[in-house]
């Protein structure tokens, strides 16, 4: 990529969903581990999502998702990325997500889904692992 800083990512929580601890944990464990993090807030739409991502040169999305909107969120950020031409985006995420529908969200273009009892080193091992390598 030719980027230099720390990765940077959007935590979201989108839709009508009002349970924000879990984002605020990720958000808190990416920041203590050296990345920038912006946090969009609560009721997010994906176009908002998609919005801040750009303007702030996101490298990456992770989105919360606990109101069993997972499958028609998810498909609305990737499908707005790529109409965008901000694909390189990565678009992670957690929640209440049956195993079963992990793998249509990852055909989708949904790179990780980290489901409940996930410790939070594993997702910024992910992040540093998957999005790409900070500056040094």
């Amino acid at each position: 990529m030719g980027v230099s800083g720390p990765i940077r990512v959007v935590v979201a929580k989108p839709g009508l969903d009002g349970h924000d601890r879990g984002a605020k944990v990720i958000a808190r464990a990416l920041r203590d581990a050296g990345m920038e993090v912006i946090y969009t807030g609560l009721h997010q739409t994906p176009e908002q999502i998609v919005d801040t991502a750009i303007q702030e040169d996101a490298d990456a999305i992770g989105m919360s998702v606990l109101s069993g909107a997972h499958n028609t969120l998810f498909a609305k950020v990737i499908e707005l990325l790529r109409e965008r031409d901000a694909a390189d985006i990565k678009v992670f995420g957690g929640g209440i997500i049956p195993e079963a529908d992990i793998p249509p969200l990852k055909e989708q273009g949904v790179a990780e889904i980290f489901t409940p009892g996930t410790p939070t080193g594993d997702v910024v091992n992910w992040v540093r692992a998957h999005v790409r390598e900070p500056a040094v």
